[in-house]
């Protein structure tokens, strides 16, 4: 027995020693892996020192402390940490490993000198907690002298080569100082930081309680300081593979849209200025945020960045940068942002706006209630239709010539920017007057465009407004006892290719209280080359155009009585006497009119019986009796106008 107890004694010895001695060449291989690793950064030109190693192989824990890291070829970075803890390290295959956990304490990066300006920046996170860690042993060689493009590209790979189920970080605290430039300095700091299921450069959710910022600003005269809080910040689905693409020479010819974002929303956000401004957003969503590759190309827009940043560029410069800026928006696509609840309070009162929209490429403001210097401005909506910002981007670029006004087809060039603009529910003060003008709709559409211009055109504005006492051609209504006038106007223009037929209709004009007007005017025989800004060639095609149909009517709802009132005021006489005057004298011109043509009898009868019985509807009609080039009955029209008139067939009629 007592040998055997002695046997025992020396086998648990021998597997004691046996333990220790493969714990202590366990820790050996970990630092000689670390090791490995830093000296990696030590050839590339960098610095990179760390202090104490321990591995404790029953817990499979490694922590290493005070690491120091200054990459090579950029000695304006650095990058510290007080220490990392792994727990439940395991090497997965020759290379990957995986952990438990793992746990980052005093993590600090700091960008110092940078560019021209020798801005500053810095980035710190106190502690940051990862779970059920997988990625690679070795991150490989980073690019320390190619553009800059290719360390975004470097770092996003290494980000889509680790999974996690979560990341946490209490706070995150960036600081910034523009140094010579225009930006100022300040500090941004998350608190609540945390990353839900990061596999393979996906992130199922990432979301941050709280950002509060403090900025000082540069501006002449008095500077500012600005802060602010921002709450709830939570972004679902993100996933990096779409910008790594973007980012890739090789899927230049990719023409499919990428997801990026699926959501981002954030808010309430406050902004208050020393100055005594204050912003307050309730809320801020953006959905579906996609990239197209062939189109979103930033290493284009780096590439084409003047060397010399003093230097001015020259005009073909400028074009080519505006030009690629463009076809990065292009490879942009966005669902839908909106920014909902708007107030900035400054000293002269507080604007509201209740929601900026963009969807389906429109672009809408609504709900503004805001001071203006006369009084209160307030509109339900403005919109504009089928924006685009890079055609906006290379409309701008097209002006922009040294020296030169731009030419009239650059200018309608906005044409191809949108599709039209709308305006709807404005209540606005009248110039100094305590009364208001009022808009229900003032919409502008346009589409089918040739070359720049459009040949589709549709315009309607409803609104009220106030009538001048200053302006002497509204006296008449004025005294008339009109005290505002309500318009409403529906004016529509569109030419038909297959046909070329070019048609004004609806052409529709209501002002309330005194009259409602129809036109339509058929023209034929347009050629698509009136569509041009070249003076020789308008005037060359404009003599191909032949008149067609006219048809016009006249609602009266007491724009005669008007005239009559206004006729017997000047004249000194009774309204009675007045109407008949003047209707003597429209039945006095018939001789005249009806020897050129005499369906013109009819008409100036009709005229007649409107102003003898008020309150009816004066339809006339032309049509023209053979083939009636519309240059030569302009031309007609100002040497000859009975000679026009007879080239066209004409109905007449009155009724209620």
């Amino acid at each position: 027995m007592k040998r055997i107890l002695i046997g025992l004694i020396a086998v648990a010895v021998l597997a004691a020693g046996g333990w220790f001695g493969f714990n202590l060449y366990a820790k050996h291989r970990v630092t000689a892996e670390i090791e490995t690793a830093f000296e990696q950064i030590r050839k590339q030109g960098g610095k990179a020192s760390h202090g104490k190693v321990e591995f404790d192989l029953m817990t499979r824990t490694l922590t290493v402390e005070d690491i120091a890291v200054t990459p090579g070829n950029q000695p304006q970075a650095q990058v510290k940490i007080a220490g990392i803890k792994g727990t439940g390290v395991r090497q997965i295959d020759d290379t990957r490993f995986s952990a438990d956990s793992i746990d980052i304490t005093g993590f600090e990066v700091a960008l110092d000198q940078i560019g021209p300006a020798k801005a500053k920046a810095s980035y710190k996170i106190p502690q940051l907690t990862m779970r059920d860690y997988a990625g690679p042993l070795h991150t490989g060689t980073a690019p320390v002298n190619g553009p800059l493009i290719d360390l975004y590209r470097y770092v996003l790979g290494q980000y889509a080569s680790v999974t996690a189920s979560s990341l946490t970080a209490p706070t995150l605290t960036m600081s910034f100082d523009s140094g010579s430039g225009p930006g100022g300095s300040g500090e941004l700091t998350y608190s609540g930081l945390a990353i839900q299921n990061l596999k393979h450069g996906k992130i199922d959710a990432m979301k941050a309680d709280r950002a509060a910022i403090s900025v000082d600003v540069k501006q002449p005269g008095k500077p500012d300081k600005l802060t602010g809080e921002l709450s709830n910040i939570i972004v679902n689905d993100f996933d990096a593979t779409g910008i790594i693409a973007a980012l890739d020479p090789q899927a230049s010819s990719d023409e499919t849209y990428h997801r990026v974002y699926r959501q981002v929303s954030a808010g309430p956000y406050a902004l208050t200025s020393a100055q005594g401004m204050r912003v307050d957003i309730d809320g801020f969503v953006m959905e579906d945020i996609d990239l197209q590759p062939s189109k979103f190309r930033l290493a284009e827009i780096f590439a084409a960045l003047p060397q010399d940043r003093s230097a001015v560029p020259t005009p073909a410069q400028s074009r080519e940068m505006m030009e690629k800026l463009a076809g990065v928006y292009e490879g942009l696509r966005i669902g839908r942002t909106e920014v909902s609840k708007i107030s900035v309070g400054t000293p002269q009162g507080i604007g509201k706006v209740n929601a900026i929209r963009y969807r389906d490429g429109e672009f809408a403001i609504e709900g503004v209630d805001t001071p203006a210097p006369q009084g209160q401005f307030k509109m339900e909506r403005f919109a504009l239709k089928s924006f685009s910002a890079a055609n906006l981007i290379r409309w701008a670029a097209s002006l922009s010539t040294p020296g030169r006004a731009p030419a009239p087809d650059q200018m309608l060039g906005l044409f191809g920017v949108l599709a039209g603009a709308e305006v709807k529910g404005v209540v606005a003060p009248f110039k100094t007057t305590k009364k208001l003008v009022t808009i229900d709709t003032l919409s502008l559409d346009w589409g089918q465009l040739v070359g720049s211009i459009p040949s589709k055109a549709h315009v309607v504005a409803k609104f009220v407004t106030p009538t001048d006492p200053s302006d002497l051609k509204q006296l008449p209504l004025i005294l008339g006892g009109i005290d505002k006038l309500a318009i409403d106007l529906d004016l529509g223009a569109a030419w038909t290719e297959s046909s070329n037929n070019f048609v004004l209709a609806p052409a529709t004009l209501d002002i309330g209280g005194i009259a409602k007007a129809q036109l339509r005017i058929a023209l034929s025989n347009w050629p698509r080359e009136l569509f041009s800004v070249d003076p020789a060639q308008l005037m060359g095609q404009a003599a191909r155009i032949e008149a067609g149909a006219l048809e016009f009517s006249l609602h009266d709802n007491g724009g005669v009585d008007l005239v009559v009132t206004q006729f017997a005021r000047t004249q000194n006489v009774s309204r009675d006497a007045a109407r008949q005057t003047l209707v003597e004298s429209i039945k006095a011109r018939r001789e005249q009119i009806a020897s050129a043509n005499p369906d013109a009898d009819a008409a100036v009868d009709a005229i007649a019986r409107l102003v003898e019985t008020p309150g009816q509807t004066l339809s006339i009609k032309l049509s023209p009796r053979a083939k009636a080039p519309l240059m030569q009955l302009l031309q007609l029209l100002q040497t000859d106008p009975q000679s026009a008139l007879a080239q066209f067939r004409i109905e007449a009629s009155t009724g209620l």
